[in-house]
């Protein structure tokens, strides 16, 4: 049997023992598996942020690698444990919306409720199934378990849309920013598609508004710029990002995660 890949994306940080936990549950029914951690710094309790950060990589992976994403606020409630798959992944999480991206970008997804039980550990804690629930079930299917075994596929599971950019009027674009990275860049959920003007080879003059300042320069890279000044740019995520060379964007603009970006053209 091939070596199996699995993936972690948590709230978790890295000052307590729980990330190091779900790796042991996983090796100790799975020793072979390869586990890489995406991240473990998703917002606390932060559904957008998670759903964000697995869309951003799971691609990235070999075919089949089990994905686990744990931002669970509702631990202990009747929210339910899935398992989802795309055309080529796998993915092990609450059903509570963090997959909602990944089910945006795959119309051909598949989500099972996980019933079986008998593969989680016991007893299971109120508070951490990551380790009793959603860790095991990982293990068992690098084991090679299959999917069918854990759950009925359901259709009533929890998604909502990715949030859109929309007109606010006929030269202006309202948006909001997704994503603040550890560089102070602006994730907006502006995509060059939503804005073809900015890039058509007469583009008309410009203005971002965000928090506390206005950006009307486009870079296609962060060395265009001197150090600390404010420009747009198409990030490795697809998005308009707000950046700044050797600088934080964010604290330039005073602007954080939920601010609204405002696009307008002359």
């Amino acid at each position: 049997m091939a070596r199996k890949i699995v993936t972690l994306t948590t709230d978790f940080g890295h000052n307590d023992h729980f990330v190091g936990v779900l790796k042991g549950v996983i090796l100790k029914l799975a020793p072979e598996t390869d586990i890489v951690d995406i991240s473990h710094e998703v917002r606390p309790y932060d559904i957008l942020d998670g759903a964000y950060t697995i869309a951003q990589a799971y691609k990235y992976f070999p075919n089949w690698t089990i994905h686990l994403v744990i931002v669970d606020p509702g631990v202990g409630t009747a929210r339910r444990p899935i398992l989802a798959n795309s055309e080529h992944h796998w993915f092990v999480a609450p059903d509570n919306g963090v997959l909602s991206f990944m089910y945006a970008q795959e119309p051909e997804h598949r989500v099972r409720h996980i019933t079986s039980e008998h593969y989680f550990l016991t007893p299971v804690s109120q508070t951490f199934q990551g380790r009793d629930v959603f860790a095991p079930i990982v293990g068992w299917m690098a084991r090679g378990v299959e999917s069918e075994k854990f759950g009925d596929l359901v259709t009533d599971y929890v998604k909502f849309a990715p949030p859109k950019p929309k007109p606010a009027g006929e030269n202006a674009l309202q948006g909001v920013v997704i994503k603040v990275d550890r560089f102070g860049n602006l994730i907006t959920n502006i995509t060059p598609q939503d804005v073809p003007r900015l890039f058509s080879e007469n583009a008309p003059a410009f203005k971002i508004a965000v928090g506390k300042g206005e950006v009307t320069k486009l870079n296609l890279n962060y060395a265009q710029s001197a150090a600390n000044e404010v420009f747009v740019i198409v990030g490795s995520s697809g998005y308009l990002e707000l950046s700044s060379n050797r600088g934080s964007a964010a604290r330039l603009l005073q602007a954080d995660r939920g601010a609204a970006v405002g696009v307008t053209f002359a």
